[in-house]
C-alpha cells in the first residue's frame, strides 16, 4: 500500500525553525521528523512513499534525493498555499480506482500497529478510517489524597475523549469528497463522511505525539534521548 504524507504546510507555530526549513524537516534527535514518520511505516513493510510537499519543497528534495534508506519515494509539489484536502486531491492520478492507501501528516509520531489499522479498514469496508487517540493534557496532572500530592505526571494523556491522531486509511473514492486546493480535509470531507456513515475510528491507546510547537519538539528530543516510547 502506498503511503501519502502531507508535508507542505508553513508550520507557523514552529517559526523558530520553519523560516528556513519546512516543518517535516525539523530534526528530532538528529534527523527530520519526516524520516521518523517514514520509519514507522517502513518497519511494517510499507515503503512506497508519496510526499505531498509545498512550502520549501526543495529542502525535502535535496535531503532525500540520494537516500539509501528511502528508495521508493516520490516528492510532489502540491502548491505552496494549498490546503490539506487540496494537497491530497493533486495526487489523484497516482492511484488506481478502488485503491486503498495510508495518509498521515509529516509531524506526528506514534507506536501504532499499522497492520491492525489496515486490517480494521478492510474489514469494515467503509471509505475511510481515522486513528483515534487520547489528547495530551496541556499541564501537569496532580493526584491528591486529602491535601497531599501522591502523584505528579507531566503532560499525561487524557483518560477520556478522543481526537484525530492523523493516521488514516483511505479509499480512492475519497477524492470525490474534495473540491479544490482550498478544501481542508479535516472539515467538509470528514463531516460528509460522518454524515454518510463512511468514517470509522481505530482506537489507539498507546503512545502518540504531534510536534505542534517548540515545546513539543523539545519534549520529543528528550523522549528520544531517554529512549522512551520511540
Amino acid at each position: 500500500m502506498k503511503v501519502v504524507i502531507l508535508a507542505g504546510g508553513h508550520g507557523t507555530r514552529l517559526a523558530e525553525y520553519t523560516r528556513t526549513t519546512p516543518k517535516p524537516m525539523v530534526e528530532i534527535a538528529g534527523k527530520p521528523i519526516l524520516s521518523h514518520v517514514m520509519e514507522i511505516f517502513q518497519s511494517y513493510g510499507f515503503d512506497d512513499f508519496i510526499i505531498a510537499a509545498g512550502y520549501k519543497k526543495e529542502v525535502i528534495t535535496d535531503y532525500y534525493k540520494d537516500s539509501k534508506k528511502f528508495k521508493n519515494i516520490d516528492i510532489v509539489d502540491t502548491g505552496k498555499d494549498t490546503l490539506t484536502g487540496g494537497r491530497l486531491l493533486r495526487l489523484k492520478d497516482m492511484f488506481k480506482k478502488d485503491e486503498n492507501f495510508f495518509m498521515t501528516y509529516g509531524d506526528g509520531l506514534c507506536d501504532l500497529n499499522l497492520d491492525d489499522l489496515k486490517d480494521f479498514h478492510f474489514k469494515h469496508k467503509k471509505l475511510a478510517t481515522v486513528t483515534a487517540v487520547h489528547p495530551p493534557v496541556r499541564f501537569g496532572e496532580l493526584m491528591i489524597e486529602g491535601e497531599k500530592v501522591v502523584k505528579f505526571e507531566e503532560k499525561p494523556q487524557a483518560k477520556s475523549g478522543w481526537i484525530n491522531g492523523g493516521f488514516f486509511v483511505l479509499n480512492y473514492k475519497i477524492f470525490d469528497y474534495i473540491k479544490n486546493d482550498n478544501t481542508i480535509f479535516e472539515r467538509d470531507p470528514m463531516i460528509k463522511l460522518v454524515l454518510e456513515k463512511n468514517l470509522m475510528a481505530f482506537k489507539h491507546e498507546g503512545f502518540w505525539k504531534c510536534m505542534d510547537n517548540l515545546r513539543d519538539k523539545i519534549l520529543l528530543d528528550q523522549m528520544y534521548d531517554e529512549k522512551k516510547n520511540l
